[in-house]
């Protein structure tokens, strides 16, 4: 029998999203929400998050991340459903 695949998505957010305490806000938005997964910061400027969980969780997750923390100015996010092979069993900072 084949396990179930988690659902999975990606999440790349441009703007001034580094240095404004966007991942720590991210893992405490997710967590909270009780999804699993990482985010990091990317060399371009950007921040790239791989999320699974729930679907309306995720959901409520990129909407929060349509505008971020206070400090950020989020200009554009790109969200796409992956196949990913592994489950994270909480949600990480990726330094």
């Amino acid at each position: 029998m084949t396990p179930k695949k988690i659902p999975t998505y990606s999440i790349l957010v441009f703007g001034k999203v580094q240095g404004v305490f966007y991942r720590a806000s991210t893992k405490e938005k997710a967590t909270s929400l009780g999804l699993h997964g990482f985010v990091r910061n990317e060399p371009d400027g950007s921040v790239y998050i791989i999320v699974q969980g729930h679907k309306k969780n995720i959901e409520a997750l990129v909407e929060w991340c349509r505008s971020g923390p206070s400090r950020a100015m989020v200009k554009d996010i790109i969200v796409n459903k992956i196949v990913w092979e592994h489950q994270y069993e909480n949600f990480t900072i990726d330094r």
